[in-house]
């Protein structure tokens, strides 16, 4: 609950995206009995892909990967505007590829969110229009702590930033032109997996200045009023330096790595700040910004240091408070445990990019189950594998036909939850009703000869409680198994239909039973099948 004024100037995201503060028809994000969802015109699950770095610069290659896409059943395609194409010599705007993608997007059914690749990305400032790399006098580089000129445009340069803005804005004037009546794209990334390599902060003059300048004010008044909703990394390095509120960055967060980070992190957050700002004046969508994960135990410099990360989560909100979302780009397993980090303080998550392999379906079904996540989107979509774009077709396909009785449930303040196994960790448990239901891998039950398997495919689920002890369930690979909560009690299955959702009927198929259920043992959806069953529990 918001505590202070200076709270609410904070994460006025939490209430301008979630649609509390303001209402709009254009495409926005708005809570649902309190859970964040997308919207337009109604709530709206993104079922997404990013292209390929190069495809959206080539007019041949976005008509060749719209079948493709609509194949795997996604609605919303993001992909790259480029800097350096859009605007080749300076003030000279060319949007032939902006319009491509839109009308090929509009053609075929399918939303967009854009990706601005300007300043940075990948934290490397490679798409800059080469009037910008050139000019080294006047768009300034970083500089890291061994002197060394790296190729990453300064956050300290005022004509980096003027000149972003000037694009950007030419860029949302022309969105806002061919497509506010048809709400085409959805969002916007602002920047691409910005962050600092080489060091933990930028060596500049201005940047080294600044960091023994006092820190902002609106940082030292979140410190004052707020300090309990710090996210603990952050607030355990503000107490190590004394939990001081006035004084220069290495005074309040130390003259380490650590400290440089936060400082490096507050000004990367003020520059994307204000191209979001100056892009949301003219076309007032979501933006958000995404982060290249730090792998743990590597230091500051050897990743994408100051990036939108969740140990300094705290610091991108108070610094970018026209930011609507931070979202993990992920490239390594760690799927639950980054997740759990990026959805505290009331941060929606939303997947923009992840490793197109064979477990990204399950995820999916996981993190709009569990995380109630208002898009997932696989890297590089047009060039997925046969398999792997199967897989996630089937995944998709799920949660479409779910997405209705998603929202119903929120709305009801119903259960939902989602589930995320494998051989490691294969079982986990969820009440619902008057029931306790433990959702094991399918291959726990070692009917199959891929229980032997050193690994097992990826299982997951959405499970959705419709009435008291009725649900639906839909994904692969799961057996679900039931305990009364009174212990003088036992449950048993009353129905377990399988079927589809149809315009938001769902129709029967197959009455589960007899082998089906284990003679009522149990609910199954066996490896390698993508189902959705109707059940309906009692007690005896």
């Amino acid at each position: 609950m918001m505590r202070s004024i200076i709270f609410s100037v904070v994460l006025v995201f939490v209430f301008v995206s979630l649609g509390l503060a303001q209402q709009s028809a254009g495409p926005r994000l708005q809570a649902i009995n309190g859970i964040p969802q997308f919207h337009k015109e109604k709530p709206f699950i993104l079922l997404a892909g990013e292209t390929g770095n190069s495809t959206a610069s080539g007019l041949e290659d976005m008509r060749a990967m719209w079948p493709k896409l609509k194949r795997m059943n996604l609605n919303t395609v993001l992909a790259p505007v480029y800097w350096e194409l859009i605007e080749p010599a300076e003030g000279k705007f060319d949007f032939a590829l902006v319009d491509s993608l839109i009308l090929g997007a509009r053609a075929n059914n399918m939303q967009v969110v854009i990706l601005w690749f300007g300043t940075w990305k990948n934290s490397m400032s490679c798409y800059a229009p080469t009037w910008v790399k050139q000019d080294v006098k006047r768009f300034e580089r970083a500089v890291t702590n061994a002197g060394k000129r790296v190729e990453i445009l300064s956050a300290f340069d005022k004509d980096n930033l003027d000149a972003d803005i000037k694009a950007y804005e030419a860029m949302m004037a022309h969105v806002k032109q061919i497509d506010e009546k048809h709400g085409t794209v959805l969002m916007v990334q602002v920047e691409n997996e910005i962050g600092m390599l080489g060091s933990a902060r930028e060596y500049t003059a201005t940047a080294t200045k600044q960091f023994n300048a006092e820190i902002p004010a609106i940082l030292s008044n979140y410190l004052q009023k707020e300090s309990k909703a710090l996210v603990p990394e952050l607030a355990d390095k503000w107490k190590q330096n004394g939990s001081k509120t006035k004084g220069n960055w290495p005074t309040i967060f130390g003259n380490d790595l650590d400290g440089e980070e936060i400082f490096q992190a507050y000004y990367y957050a003020q520059y994307a700040n204000e191209v979001a700002k100056a892009g949301k004046k003219i076309y007032n969508i979501p933006m958000f910004v995404n982060a290249a994960l730090n792998h743990r135990f590597v230091k500051q410099g050897d990743y994408p240091s100051a990036g939108p990360l969740p140990h300094i989560l705290n610091i991108w909100q108070v610094a970018a408070p026209d930011i609507d979302m931070l979202s993990p780009d992920f490239y390594n397993p760690n799927f639950k445990y980054y997740n759990d980090l990026f959805v505290r303080n009331n941060n929606p998550l939303f997947v923009p990019e992840i490793h197109f392999d064979s477990t990204v379906g399950a995820k999916a079904l996981y993190a709009v189950g569990h995380y109630k996540a208002i898009g997932f989107s696989p890297f590089s979509i047009e060039n997925g594998s046969a398999v792997n774009s199967a897989l996630l077709g089937k995944s998709y396909d799920i949660i479409k036909q779910m997405e209705a009785e998603l929202f119903k449930a929120y709305t009801g303040g119903k259960k939902v939850e989602g589930v995320l196994l494998d051989k490691k960790n294969n079982s986990e448990k969820i009440e619902l009703g008057d029931f306790i239901i433990t959702v094991k891998h399918d291959l726990t039950l070692n009917w199959s000869s891929q229980a032997k398997d050193t690994s097992w495919p990826p299982s997951g689920a959405i499970i959705i409680q419709t009435d008291k002890n009725d649900f639906y369930v839909g994904g692969t690979g799961v057996v679900l198994t039931f305990e009364h909560k009174n212990s003088k009690l036992e449950a048993g299955i009353l129905t377990a239909d399988k079927g589809r959702f149809k315009d938001g009927v769902f129709n029967v198929s197959i009455r589960n039973n007899g082998d089906q259920t284990h003679q009522g043992r149990h609910i199954r959806i066996p490896t390698n099948d993508w189902e959705i069953q109707k059940v309906a529990l009692y007690a005896y």
